[in-house]
C-alpha cells in the first residue's frame, strides 16, 4: 500500500510535533516538575501518536474502500470515526 503524499506530510507533522512533546515531557521530569504537569504532557504526546495512527489507517482503509457513486469516501470523516472508538 502507498500512502498519498499530502497524507504522509500530515503524519509526518504530527508525529514531528509528537517528537518534540516527547522532549518537553523528558525535560520536565528531569527538572523535577510536578507529576500532573508531566502526566498531562505525557497524555498529549499519546494523544498525537494515536491521530497519526488513525490517519494512516484511514488512508490505508481509502484505497481498500470502494466509494461506490458518491466518489472517494472522505478521509477526515473516516479518521473522526476512527478517534470516536478510541
Amino acid at each position: 500500500m502507498k500512502i498519498e503524499d499530502d497524507v504522509v506530510g500530515s503524519v509526518v507533522n504530527r508525529l514531528r510535533r509528537a517528537e518534540g512533546q516527547l522532549g518537553g515531557v523528558i525535560r520536565m521530569l528531569q527538572d523535577g516538575r510536578d507529576c500532573k504537569d508531566v502526566v498531562t504532557q505525557l497524555a498529549a504526546v499519546s494523544r498525537a501518536l494515536d491521530k497519526a495512527g488513525f490517519a494512516i489507517i484511514a488512508a490505508g482503509l481509502e484505497q481498500c474502500i470502494d466509494a461506490g457513486e458518491e466518489g472517494r469516501p472522505d478521509r477526515a470523516q473516516m479518521e473522526k470515526l476512527f478517534l470516536s472508538l478510541a
